[in-house]
């Protein structure tokens, strides 16, 4: 049995169980508004997907807000132009800081004497008043998911965790301020309404960046958060659907990879969607909407 026939039997039988970006947007689209999180370890194409999910949902006719709290994403080079319907910030962790001090010296500062007040201006400059800022601005773009759709490129796990953990805090807070029998919501109530939030955890069709991803899952669903669906960013096995893989390498490794994005389908994600690796970066939002589209074959047949 060759490699090219060994590639095609193991692929159909999953063909079925993982759809195209497309498929999810459509389903995305059909609430109407919400809010949209990719999440993942840094390096998979949080960016790129972020972005193509925005434009498509925008090229839609709805109102779209697409924002990003990584400090190394670049949205504005990946977009590469404007689209009606879309808005496009960042959650700058130094600029909102510095916005949350201002305020806050503005305010509570107002009637201190410069005792109090050089009091003041040391606690601020803590560590907890970036999470506490940023914190700030996450509930703010979370509050914007019930008119619009909010598409989050978040940041590396790391950092998004850190930020969860000061949602979840926020809302403990909340809870035993309010007493037993209180009605009232949080941001983390939101992030836990799959009605209101969905997560697309994003990750690459290779063992540790699976593992990563699982884990990823696990601490979310500890947090009361339930992924929505994987994103397998990248995949050599998804391009060979769409143009011949002539290389032995690279037909080994689309096998390879076929067995992760089963393991994905079967045992971790409760929808699945390929992405194929391209031959061009995916920049402007020409681009982007094939990307989502699944139009975007390579140029030229992969060697």
């Amino acid at each position: 049995m060759n490699g090219r026939t060994s590639l095609a039997m193991t692929a159909d039988p999953l063909k079925a169980n993982a759809s195209s970006l497309a498929s999810l947007v459509d389903d995305i689209a059909a609430e109407g508004h919400g809010l949209v999180m990719l999440m993942g370890k840094g390096g998979v194409g949080k960016t790129t997907l972020a972005a193509a999910v925005a434009v498509a949902l925008a090229a839609r006719g709805h109102e779209v807000h697409l924002t990003t709290s990584d400090p190394a994403a670049h949205l504005m080079e990946t977009l590469h132009g404007t689209l009606a319907h879309l808005t496009v910030s960042r959650i700058d962790p130094h600029e909102v800081t510095e916005a949350y001090r201002a305020q806050v010296l503005a305010t509570k500062g107002a009637k201190l004497d410069a005792a109090g007040r050089a009091v003041l201006e040391e606690d601020l400059r803590s560590p907890c008043t970036e999470e506490i800022a940023v914190f700030q601005a996450f509930s703010r773009v979370i509050r914007e998911a019930g008119k619009k759709f909010v598409v989050m490129d978040t940041a590396p796990t790391g950092h998004t965790l850190l930020l969860l953990d000061a949602t979840g805090a926020y809302h403990r807070d909340i809870a035993r301020q309010m007493g037993a029998g209180a009605h009232f919501t949080t941001p983390m109530m939101q992030l836990q309404d799959p009605k209101q939030t969905k997560v697309l955890i994003v990750t690459l069709a290779e063992t540790t960046p699976v593992l990563e991803a699982a884990n990823l899952q696990a601490d979310l669903r500890r947090a009361g958060i339930e992924p929505w669906a994987w994103v397998i960013n990248n995949s050599v096995a998804a391009a060979g659907l769409n143009a011949p893989l002539s290389s032995p390498l690279l037909r080994q490794r689309a096998t390879n990879e076929w067995r992760e994005i089963d393991r994905v389908a079967q045992q971790h994600a409760p929808r699945t969607a390929l992405v194929p690796l391209l031959t061009d970066e995916p920049i402007g939002v020409a681009r982007l909407l094939q990307l989502v589209a699944g139009q975007t074959a390579p140029a030229h047949p992969l060697p």
